[in-house]
Order: C-alpha cells, then structure tokens, then sequence
C-alpha cells in the first residue's frame, strides 16, 4: 500500500539554519532515500520551493480566483514528501520516523486512495 509522507515544519525556522546546521539533515534525507530504494519502498519524493511561491486557485460557481501564497497562515508549513511502498500503517509510520524533519516538524501519515476506474 502507498503512503504519502507530507513534512511540515516551521519555514521561517528552517531557512535561518546555517548551512553548518543544514548539512547533517540533507545527509538524513538522502540516506533514508537511498535506503527506500534499496528496500524497493520509494516511490518519489521532493523538497518544496517556499511558501512565498505558491499559488492557491479555487474554482465558485464556475469562476476561478487565483491567489498569491498558501491558503491558510500556519505556524508550520508543508516543506516537502515522500511517497512510499509500505506493508501497513506502522511500517509508514516507521519510515515517517526516520525522516529527519520529524525531529523539528510533524509528519503527516496518509494512505492512497488509488481512483477506480469508472464503470462504462
């Protein structure tokens, strides 16, 4: 079964960090990648580009508004994923574990809902 794994964590926090502070995280996040692939558990994953590049579109009545930003202000915002092969829950709930954002932000578990196919 597929989770996504959906990092959260303070942005403000996070781009303050020297690259001193930074480096063993990366290293963290390409060793728990490289294991995943290793374990054939990968599916995908990236990093986001900042808050202050998003764009949130919403459709009413048939008419679209596109806004600058997040949708919402937050005090953690969604900062990157992975999405995984995982035999259950707690198996995903292991691999959210070793990511290394879950020591300074949250990680939220969800399974996929793979779409059916629509009947004919």
């Amino acid at each position: 079964m597929q989770y996504l794994l959906l990092i959260y964590d303070n942005e403000r926090e996070r781009m303050a960090m020297s690259q001193e502070e930074l480096l063993p995280m990366y290293r963290g996040y390409f060793t728990l990648r490289n294991d995943l692939e290793a374990a054939g558990k990968y599916v995908g994953g990236n990093p986001l580009e900042a808050t202050e590049t998003a764009t949130t579109v919403r459709v009413r009545n048939g008419k679209r508004t596109v806004t600058d930003g997040p949708f919402a202000e937050t005090k953690e915002q969604l900062g990157g994923y992975f999405l995984v092969e995982a035999k259950d829950l707690d198996d995903a709930i292991d691999i959210a574990a070793r990511i290394p954002g879950a020591t300074f932000g949250s990680i939220e578990v969800r399974p996929i809902r793979p779409l059916a196919k629509l009947p004919d």
